[in-house]
């Protein structure tokens, strides 16, 4: 027979999987569509909710999701163990809004390797991928592209790389920027197969945008927000938010964006 401290954390456990299990699975509201959409690589889950054909297009860009586990290793599956775009997405009372996982998310594609959700989670096929799903949505049509962390890069590289899509604005939650600064900053090996907005600066900062940072958050410390954007006025700073959590207080902020 197991010992109590054996069977209280193989209970532990089974409690941490179940929770984990049912943060992947939030249902959306009756007003949106489940859609897993091809492109010329990757296959993209994305939920969207497209009644009003003149209104702006709210987009959601997840962020990098269970890429690793709490030791620091790849996982095998990047999926998402918390809702919180998901939700910031599903209770926008908007019009038009498109909530878009990330490569390898929610769906098990045989083009998908460890890579890419780790060194190459900002690769050009990723970065296309994104980018040939929202035209295939959206064509010519306005738009503004919300991403969180991680997605915050992936959504600047989208606007940058693909002037053909209409982004009238930017918007990020605790969005990783600066890469190679944080991973240096972090210790963390190099996304060295992944694409930089560094290189981009230029051309993003021609977007309107704005940036959400949080004072508690240790995954992406307002530094790297401040130090890439370079304009205090782009930087709306939330106290006690850490990375995905207590930025309630903004969700009509971004709802109200039109």
């Amino acid at each position: 027979m197991l010992g109590r401290g054996k069977q209280r954390a193989q209970i532990a456990l089974l409690c941490l999987f179940l929770v984990s299990a049912c943060a992947q699975k939030i249902l959306p509201p009756d007003s949106f569509m489940q859609h897993d959409i091809h492109t010329d690589t990757f296959t993209l889950r994305i939920y969207q909710k497209l009644t009003n054909s003149t209104a702006v297009i709210k987009i959601y860009i997840e962020g990098d999701g269970n890429a690793f586990d709490g030791w620091g290793h790849p996982t095998s599956d990047p999926t998402p163990r918390d809702d919180f775009m998901q939700r910031l997405a599903f209770e926008d009372p908007s019009p038009n809004v498109v909530y878009i996982a990330r490569p390898c998310q929610y769906i098990k594609d045989p083009i998908c390797t460890e890579t890419d959700w780790t060194t190459a989670r900002f690769s050009k096929k990723a970065v296309d991928a994104s980018a040939e799903v929202i035209k295939q949505i959206v064509d010519r049509r306005p738009m503004i592209l919300i991403g969180f962390s991680g997605g915050a890069q992936i959504a600047g590289l989208v606007a940058v790389l693909h002037l053909e899509i209409n982004v009238k604005k930017l918007i990020t939650i605790a969005g990783n920027l600066n890469h190679p600064e944080w991973t240096r900053m972090k210790n963390l090996p190099p996304l060295n197969q992944s694409l930089d907005l560094n290189l981009y600066k230029e051309e993003y900062n021609k977007f309107p945008q704005i940036h959400y940072v949080g004072t508690e958050d240790s995954v992406i410390p307002i530094i790297l927000t401040a130090e890439f954007i370079n304009n205090p006025e782009r930087i709306i700073i939330i106290p006690n938010a850490k990375h995905g959590k207590g930025f309630e207080s903004i969700n009509h902020l971004i709802w109200e964006e039109n």
